[in-house]
């Protein structure tokens, strides 16, 4: 607690609240002096009229750099329209605290979009002053400058950071914060013990206490709170100073704050014996704002554990416990938001006290707390809140050391969590921490083991380390067959999600009969409505449409998302993949239009239910402009693979699998607009990728060079596409087979590429093949088949055989008209006896 609390009477006119005012702590109003500190901070912060320059107060804990921030924010509120304070101590929680600031500026809130792309339209927003240039960010005890520099906005606006670490000094404007002056000290504690201390006295207790603010603020709380004297005081004082100069404490804690502390500790106890132990239970939470209602009564099979059980189970003396610590200066109650704040010196103070035993002790006490306050239910959205809420302590709090089987539940809970709402990267970490520590405790065989690694596995997947993926899972599901059994649910889990490693590896034929097999299997062993049995079919549908047998995965999927949506266990994650899917069948069988409908629903319930930024509503945004294009709506489809590919490109990077399937979305809209020089550029780069994450001989890789095959040929360089296409369509033979739409697909711009050489008959007889497998594996009204038949027409009247082109033109383009309309590009472009050319788009594995 950096407490400096005087009241600073404002002149007149000057206490008007900004527009946005959020986050910012409670005000002091005993905070005192620093007016010098104040006015150049003041005058530093505003003298830079053409971007902002960071400024940060730094100096060591408990000199009352945060509620000088405090202060600051308060005092000079009229200047600004907006004024938001950012914890800085844990990266996880910056963006959060960035991303709440969203609606206030007129964007998406993190409930409808995800907290990274909230967080960098708010930054975006800050930096081009819109709505507002008069904007003040506080980060409260940013560690490392490198930590938090890109999320630090230079714009018109302001920013002032609150740190210990004087590195800040080579980096941005810096105002060092010392200790209170001798007259800021006696001024303070004046007010502080409410008039009740003379002159002296204050002189002799800022003396003994070396001035430092926290230590003042403690000795004040407690003289207030017990009307001790000061000659009392400083006799315990001296008393107390001598033992821990005797126990030598480290360094960065300052004696006299130490002393202060210790006492104050030593008098509550004397008092209320209960309050001193919930303090020391805080002291294992992280420094951020504690959930008050995190000390609820445990549940039984949890309770025989607790040293708190006989607190907690008694409300009155909870609330009288954390009263108490307020009115002694040793937490700071913040009511507004029902959370408690320990001074994190505060907490290093109490920790350090402690045995390792009692250590132990607490840090499990802690475990206990947040087990039993989190919901079970990871998956569903309407807990996230309180997972966020607790997710600043699962760090701090060593979750990963606790052997409990509740704890670790928690633990594999916070990390699907943080999968199912998209945070990836931060679930890696805590999942790898947790397999290391839980090995090193209970080996490779414990089955909390085991399931981590299953969840690491998972995210490993969803990061597009496949290769890495597939290896972990596939050792790891051979000892849980060896060791669980076929049948344990953990298995059959993991068996599930191996289905997924075969599709990455380009095995979908292996990946299909795996998945008949475990449908099965899980229809025995939980039957056919159970939620995981679903995740099955869903996978099933999946390697059906993989394989180009269209029919069977529209069926699969939309017996799969009728029973999701009447299930009243599924998660919003769940029903849209459905809806997707529903959406990705509807398109590849050629109903471009409905599938632009179901698209739309799909894509606007991912939004509102999981956020723009998350993985399953970026790639429900990528289907969703590819079935437009298709539809011939080609400005709408543009404008979201776009965007899409520039969120998928700043959440994962180049090389993930959604940002290439982006890319090629992206690639393909700009060839339908004649951007054929920017398409080339993305599509080059992105052939270079597609190995790196896929291999050499994956199908996925093919049909990106297909792709770029298909744009060196509009580029003029037709020798080169006709070689690639070459090499592709024999890949895809390869894998796949030529009775499959990529094989067909890749032949009948194949077939294109022979004709501009003018290689009529093998154009001719390539194109006559690949109709009648189109029309067998397709019907004869899909759209890629009308596109083989027009190409034919072409073709044919090449070879001077215009009785049959004519037949064969008048079928086709009747159908057309059936099938798409006559104003579709597709039948626009053939209606003028020219090639229709057809490109590839990766599906969601």
């Amino acid at each position: 607690m950096e407490a400096l609390r005087v009241s600073i009477p404002q002149p007149p006119g000057l206490g008007a609240q900004p527009r946005v005012w959020g986050r910012i702590p409670q005000r002091n109003k005993n905070f005192t002096g620093r007016e010098d500190l104040l006015d150049k901070l003041h005058r530093a912060v505003t003298s830079d009229v053409t971007a902002v320059v960071p400024h940060a107060l730094h100096g060591f804990g408990g000199v009352g750099k945060t509620h000088v921030a405090i202060e600051y924010a308060w005092r000079f509120r009229h200047e600004y329209d907006v004024i938001w304070w950012i914890p800085a101590d844990q990266l996880m929680l910056i963006r959060s605290a960035l991303a709440g600031l969203a609606p206030h500026l007129g964007l998406p809130s993190s409930m409808t979009t995800s907290v990274v792309d909230a967080s960098e339209a708010v930054l975006d927003a800050l930096r081009r002053g819109e709505p507002y240039s008069r904007w003040l960010l506080i980060f409260d005890n940013a560690d490392e400058p490198g930590d938090i520099n890109e999320m630090v906005p230079r714009g018109p606006g302001h920013v002032l950071i609150t740190s210990r670490n004087y590195a800040w000094q080579g980096v941005v404007d810096t105002v060092p914060v010392d200790v209170f002056s001798r007259d800021e000290s006696i001024q303070f504690l004046r007010k502080r013990a409410s008039g009740t201390i003379t002159e002296a006295d204050a002189n002799r207790l800022a003396e003994e206490l070396g001035d430092l603010p926290l230590a003042l603020e403690q000795a004040g709380a407690l003289q207030a709170e017990t009307g001790m004297s000061v000659n009392s005081y400083l006799d315990l004082l001296a008393n107390q100073a001598a033992r821990l100069l005797d126990e030598s404490k480290p360094a960065d804690y300052p004696l006299s704050m130490t002393a202060a502390w210790s006492l104050s500790v030593a008098q509550l106890a004397a008092k209320l014996p209960e309050a001193v132990e919930l303090l020391k239970c805080c002291a294992f939470f992280g420094p951020e704002p504690i959930p008050r209602d995190v000390f609820g009564e445990l549940p039984p099979d949890l309770a025989g554990q607790s040293r708190l059980r006989a607190i907690l189970s008694d409300p009155i003396l909870l609330s009288r416990a954390i009263r108490v610590l307020g009115r002694y200066a040793l937490v700071r109650i913040e009511s507004d938001t029902r959370t408690i704040v320990l001074h994190r010196l505060v907490q290093a103070l109490v920790r350090a006290e402690l045995g390792e035993e009692e250590r132990r002790a607490f840090r499990h006490e802690v475990h206990l707390l947040l087990a039993a306050f989190a919901p079970d239910l990871p998956d569903d959205t309407a807990t996230w809140p309180r997972y966020g809420e607790l997710l600043a302590h699962v760090t701090p709090a060593r979750v990963e050391v606790c052997q409990e089987p509740r704890i670790r539940r928690f633990a594999l809970n916070v990390t699907r969590y943080l999968y199912t709402s998209g945070d990836v990267h931060v679930a890696r970490v805590l999942a790898e921490r947790c397999v290391a520590r839980w090995r090193a405790d209970s080996g490779d065989d414990d089955v909390n083991v085991m399931s981590m690694r299953r969840h690491l596995g998972v995210v490993l997947w969803a990061l597009g380390s496949y290769r890495e993926s597939y290896e972990l899972n596939r050792w790891n599901l051979a000892r849980m067959r060896e060791l669980l059994g076929p049948d344990h649910e953990e298995t059959l889990a993991l068996a599930n999600i191996h289905g997924a490693d075969l599709r990455a590896r380009g095995e979908f034929n292996i990946a299909l009969s795996h998945d008949e097999d475990l449908l099965q299997q899980h229809e025995r062993v939980f039957g056919a409505d159970h939620r995981r049995t679903l995740r099955v079919k869903n996978n099933l549908s999946v390697d059906c449409l993989l394989l180009a047998d269209y029919p069977r995965a529209r069926q699969l999927t939309s017996e799969t998302f009728r029973q999701r949506r009447s299930s009243s266990d599924i998660s919003s994650t769940e029903l849209l993949t459905s809806l997707n899917s529903l959406a990705r069948v509807l398109r590849l069988s050629g109903e471009y239009s409905e599938a632009c409908d179901v698209g739309e629903d799909a894509y606007e319930f991912g939004v509102n239910e999981l956020g723009v930024d998350h993985p399953w509503t970026l790639r429900t945004a990528k289907d969703l402009s590819i079935a437009k294009r298709r539809a011939g709506l080609i400005d709408e489809a543009l404008e979201i693979a776009q965007q899409t590919f520039e969120r998928e490109e700043r959440l994962f990077g180049r090389n993930h699998p959604d940002t290439l399937a982006a890319a090629l979305c992206l690639a393909n809209g700009l060839r339908t607009q004649g951007q054929v020089e920017e398409a080339l550029t993305l599509l080059r780069d992105a052939a270079e990728r597609y190995p790196l994450t896929y291999g050499d001989d994956h199908p996925f890789k093919y049909g990106c060079d297909m792709n770029l095959a298909l744009l060196l040929r509009i580029n003029g360089q037709t020798a080169e596409a006709l070689a690639l296409d070459r090499s592709v369509l024999d890949g895809f033979d390869s894998k796949l087979g030529r009775e499959h739409h990529y094989s067909l697909t890749c032949a009948i711009n194949l077939a294109s590429d022979l004709a501009t050489i003018g290689d009529v008959g093998s154009a001719r007889r390539l194109g006559l093949s690949t109709l009648e497998r189109l029309r067998v594996l397709l019907g004869e009204d899909h759209p890629l088949t009308l596109a083989g038949a027009a190409n034919y027409v072409i073709d044919l009247r090449t070879a001077g055989e215009d009785e049959q082109a004519d037949a064969l033109a008048a079928e086709t383009f009747q159908r057309y008209q059936r099938v798409l309309g006559g104003d579709h590009p597709d039948v626009l472009v053939a209606a003028e006896g020219e090639r229709l050319d057809f490109d590839f788009d990766p599906p969601a594995l």
